[in-house]
């Protein structure tokens, strides 16, 4: 028999109470009069397996001792049919093989002892339900984002055959792309930015600001000589720290958070644990996963989720904390009035030892100063020339964007003369003007091989 429809997130949560005593149920259901459920009653294991075939429900809660079918047994096909369903065992009397055949088979989400305390039985009943919307939540996303990225290969799909009809000039800017998203795909940090791009997507180009946050991050790491570990923690901190916003209504995305009401502020503080719970299914994900948790801890101890203070905050978190307020205050998106570069770093300055680390803050704007002014005096080896300064055996010393934020070429790529060309190319069919972050190759071999 095919399984009911999981319920979405707008329907209100049902609750399936088996028993076969109906004074029982009647106080069960008493209890949950008033509590945001849909409450359905069964007096038998058959009849709640009836009423699960007929609509979907997401906990079963059932007493242990029923005759025909006991509670362990129901709750062991519970699983079996409908393993969506929470299932949580009621006994009223103490036997361990029940209990262990409740765990082994039906793996229960708990199980609660007859008379039951009211309160920590509406407790219990809560926090399941609420892991269990969290749970389906993140589930939700991932979904969204494998399908984001179906339309994604199913536009470039489509481009390759529009630009194969056309001329092919055209052809090698696919051919181009082709090759960039082969190298994305060997690459984890860089998936993560792309990723962030296709996030991005929920806001207009004047409100994001990911693709700012990376360079901040990597640009200090470049600058404070960072390992490569933390460097690349920073980088994947920076193009996923706001994926938990992705289930917010499109209004809040674009609202200040200074002002947002009660119920928004309250969501707008869960986004960082949101994002965390996210990424943290993901093993290589986990050190950035935790420095997202923490960027919006207060240096004072009044931020949060955790109201860390000072040093207590990872020094990463700190970081991000800057590169996020920077870049948000100059969007509009932490108050009403947008910020210039320079009163940006100037309510940074103000807010030190308040929101932020006073040590790192003069360092970040240092760095910031050094970004704004010429980007290249970071490193004196990096030259920033357009595309018909461009010679092969040049190495990328920076992700280069074409200007609707789509990312062409990662750090660290080698040009070779087809490559510039298409580049090329590409900039024409755009209307564009790159400027284009390059270094000399260390060895003179490495620009024969690219001209070949």
């Amino acid at each position: 028999m095919e399984e009911p429809t999981t319920p979405t997130p707008s329907q209100r949560p049902k609750v399936l109470l088996v028993d076969d005593e109906e004074s029982i149920l009647n106080s069960l259901r008493r209890l949950l009069r008033g509590q945001p459920y849909d409450v359905l009653l069964a007096t038998s294991g058959a009849q709640a397996l009836d009423l699960l075939a007929q609509q979907p429900v997401d906990l079963v809660m059932s007493d242990a001792r029923m005759p025909g079918m006991d509670g362990a047994t129901l709750l062991a096909q519970v699983r079996e049919r409908h393993p969506g369903a929470l299932r949580i065992m009621l006994t009223g009397y103490a036997d361990p093989s029940a209990i262990i055949k409740a765990i082994n088979d039906g793996q229960i989400h708990r199980y609660i002892s007859k008379p039951w305390n009211d309160e920590e039985l509406l407790l219990i009943l809560r926090q399941a339900l609420e892991h269990q919307h969290s749970e389906r939540e993140r589930q939700r996303l991932e979904r969204l984002a494998r399908a984001q990225n179906a339309q994604l290969k199913q536009l470039n799909t489509s481009l390759e055959k529009h630009v194969a009809a056309r001329t092919a000039e055209l052809q090698q800017t696919a051919d181009m792309l082709d090759l960039a998203y082969e190298e994305l795909k060997r690459s984890y940090v860089t998936g993560t930015e792309v990723f962030s791009l296709l996030a991005n997507l929920r806001l207009p180009p004047a409100k994001q600001t990911n693709r700012q946050i990376i360079e901040l991050m990597r640009g200090y790491s470049k600058v404070h000589g960072l390992d490569e570990a933390s460097s690349r923690d920073l980088t994947m901190a920076a193009a996923l720290y706001n994926i938990g916003k992705l289930s917010w209504p499109d209004s809040m995305m674009v609202t200040p958070s200074d002002l947002l009401h009660s119920a928004e502020r309250e969501r707008y503080r869960g986004y960082p644990k949101q994002s965390e719970s996210l990424l943290m299914t993901l093993d290589p994900m986990k050190d950035a996963a935790r420095l997202i948790l923490h960027h919006q801890e207060h240096w004072d101890g009044s931020g949060f989720p955790d109201r860390l203070k000072g040093e207590a905050i990872p020094f990463g978190s700190r970081l991000l904390k800057l590169a996020v307020d920077f870049v948000e205050l100059q969007r509009g998106l932490i108050l009403e009035r947008q910020m210039n570069n320079d009163e940006a770093l100037l309510y940074l300055r103000q807010y030190s030892g308040r929101l932020y680390d006073p040590e790192l803050v003069e360092a970040f704007i240092e760095v910031c100063m050094t970004l704004l002014n010429d980007v290249a005096l970071i490193d004196p080896q990096v030259k920033v020339l357009n595309t018909r300064e461009l010679a092969a055996g040049m190495i990328l010393a920076r992700n280069l964007n074409a200007d609707n934020g789509m990312l062409l070429l990662n750090t660290g790529k080698v040009l070779s003369g087809p490559l510039i060309e298409k580049l090329i190319a590409f900039e024409a069919m755009e209307g564009g003007k790159y400027r284009v972050f390059v270094k000399e190759p260390e060895e003179p071999e490495a620009a024969l091989e690219a001209q070949g």
